[in-house]
């Protein structure tokens, strides 16, 4: 018998995911109220104790010791219903709720306190069970164990009994989950409700509100995606898991599953700035000198920032270098626009930034996408300037006079070696000339 409950008990916590202790606590509760069906007393607050092993139901009444206070009529003759004990207990809950949040009321701060005859027994009357006894103290009277329950006892134990395992199920969720705030889970869609959808995250079930969706990705059942935890409420229905795709920290989450330099701290992430579901931009910093941090988070051949763009549906990333000098920052984060002139303005923080007419669309961005993303993730109001078209023909008329400078250069070099050239040629000739006459000298003598 005992080993059958056992193995019952084990079953039942495997199934829900419970400790075998809730699920016999749950068993305990649900004996009590069967008990307080069948063979309760008015003012009897049941407590039952059941052992596996012996298959044994021990019941008491335990009532909480208090100081002796004035009683009403109908408390002195114990004619209170059912209806006014409730109210009383409902009550009692409400000046403990207080105390946690620090509320006192006019009664509370005259010392008053109504005396609940189910849970409490003054300590006069508790001095007749047991002299011994002190206030604050719980009194125990063991009460006869039922051979069986009724039927209606019976029915009532199974209701609450699967009302108690449900509550400790909630409970265990949301106490998971709970913990898990702020961080990436893997779910599959299970069904759509309205405009939200319902995620299967393995022991519980997620909601992914519309809010939290990214309008460019299409869901269906049993799809397969990384969603990140927004919050984790409860509520009579239970836990309330929100989950988001839409969240800018879902990328730095993706970024720390990925790249090991991150999620040890080696590198880190300084700033996100996200348009969902079309691009972002990811500034990344790292005091170690021989780690590159744009290197770290692209991976060899780009294999560790595929990854996370396929998880968020091929959303494009920029990966910048985060810097502490605010120019340099605001260019990196301009990239890949090539920026000719910056100024700042650090009261307003306002930076006007000047980028040659060829260069304007792509320092914009598709719709503004570049330099808003930009301006959000350096903090800074980013201006547009397109230089002036004169100043550029200057350019690159000094550009052509410096061209025009060292071609002359060139061809003065050029000439200055013919000449030097021609020179070695004549002094050449003439060497040869003077041998000539030295030859023809000692012939003439001898004639």
């Amino acid at each position: 018998m005992s080993n059958s409950i056992i193995a019952a008990l084990d079953q039942i916590a495997q199934e829900k995911k419970l400790s075998r202790e809730e699920v016999l606590s749950a068993l305990e509760k649900a004996l009590a109220t069967a008990y307080r069906k069948d063979f309760g007393k008015q003012n009897q607050n049941i407590v039952v104790e059941f052992d596996p092993e012996s298959a044994k139901i021990n019941v008491f009444d335990e009532k909480i010791v208090v100081e002796d206070v004035i009683l009403e009529p109908e408390e002195k003759k114990g004619k209170q219903t059912k209806k006014e004990i409730n109210k009383i207990e409902e009550e009692q809950k409400q000046e403990e709720r207080k105390d946690e949040e620090g509320d006192i009321n006019e009664e509370e701060k005259e010392g008053k306190k109504r005396f609940n005859p189910r849970t409490e027994i003054q300590i006069s009357e508790a001095k007749k069970i047991n002299k011994k006894i002190k206030v604050g103290q719980i009194l125990r009277q063991e009460l006869p164990s039922p051979s069986e329950f009724g039927r209606i006892a019976a029915q009532t134990a199974k209701q609450v009994i699967v009302q108690k395992l449900r509550e400790s199920e909630r409970e265990k969720i949301y106490n998971n989950y709970k913990g898990k705030e702020g961080t990436v889970v893997d779910g599959a869609i299970q069904r759509q409700e309205k405009s939200s959808y319902l995620v299967d995250l393995g022991d519980a079930l997620g909601v992914f509100p519309p809010q939290e969706q990214i309008f460019s990705e299409r869901y269906f059942p049993s799809q397969k995606l990384k969603f990140y935890i927004v919050s984790v409420e409860t509520d009579i229905h239970g836990p309330e898991i929100i989950l988001s795709r839409r969240h800018p920290s879902i990328v730095e989450e993706l970024f720390k599953l990925e790249i090991p330099e991150i999620m040890e701290g080696k590198v880190k992430v300084k700033g996100i700035s996200r348009q969902p579901g079309e691009r972002s931009k990811v500034a990344v910093f790292t005091k170690e000198k021989d780690i590159d941090p744009i290197g770290a988070a692209i991976g060899q051949r780009g294999v560790r920032i595929q990854t996370i763009i396929s998880e968020l549906g091929g959303e494009k990333i920029d990966i910048i270098e985060y810097s502490e000098d605010p120019a340099k920052f605001i260019v990196n984060a301009l990239s890949p626009a090539k920026i000719n002139s910056i100024i700042l303005n650090e009261k307003e923080k306002i930076a006007k930034v000047k980028v040659t007419p060829n260069q304007l669309s792509l320092v914009i961005g598709k719709g503004g996408q570049n330099v808003k993303l930009a301006s959000q993730l350096t903090g800074w109001k980013i201006e547009i300037e397109k230089e002036e078209e004169k100043k550029e023909e200057e350019k690159k008329e000094e550009e052509e006079k410096k061209e025009e400078g060292k071609k002359e250069e060139k061809g003065g070099k050029e000439e200055k070696k013919k000449e030097e050239e021609k020179k070695e040629e004549g002094g050449e000739k003439e060497k040869k000339k003077r041998k000539k006459e030295e030859s023809k000298k000692p012939k003439e003598k001898k004639d």
